[in-house]
């Protein structure tokens, strides 16, 4: 999943925003590592789930939300994820259900599956 996520990272531009739509222990974060790699990104990149924002810099800014532990819309807009989602960065987003709203409509929806075996199938929606 990291070579993945890496392969992909080298395509990203600035204001690029990934959504993730996939279950718990799916390979979201480590998907997400990988473009951290590709960004040159020297810290480890963890799960923000309590942090609900994590940043990050590398070639790019680098901003990896996770808003599962957000059920209010109201939170999302104190967070002001506009100001990211619009910006000159990259962004990622674990759980983004309750920030549809928010997410441009350029957004790339990466969908993960875990099959029988414990393999991953992975499906790129590109706008």
């Amino acid at each position: 999943m990291i070579e993945l996520g890496e392969s992909f990272g080298k395509t990203l531009k600035k204001g690029a925003v990934i959504a993730f739509d996939a279950p718990l222990g799916a390979g979201k974060t480590t998907f997400t590592k990988g473009i951290g790699r590709a960004l040159q990104i020297n810290e480890i990149i963890t799960s923000p789930t309590f942090t609900i924002i994590s940043e990050y810099e590398g070639t790019l800014p680098f901003y990896h939300m996770d808003f599962y532990r957000i059920d209010d819309a109201e939170e999302i807009d104190l967070l002001g994820i506009d100001d990211f989602f619009y910006g000159n960065g990259i962004c990622v987003v674990e759980w983004y259900g309750v920030a549809e709203p928010h997410l441009p409509d350029t957004t790339v929806r990466i969908i993960i599956t875990i099959n029988e075996d414990s393999s991953r199938k992975l499906v790129i929606q590109e706008v």
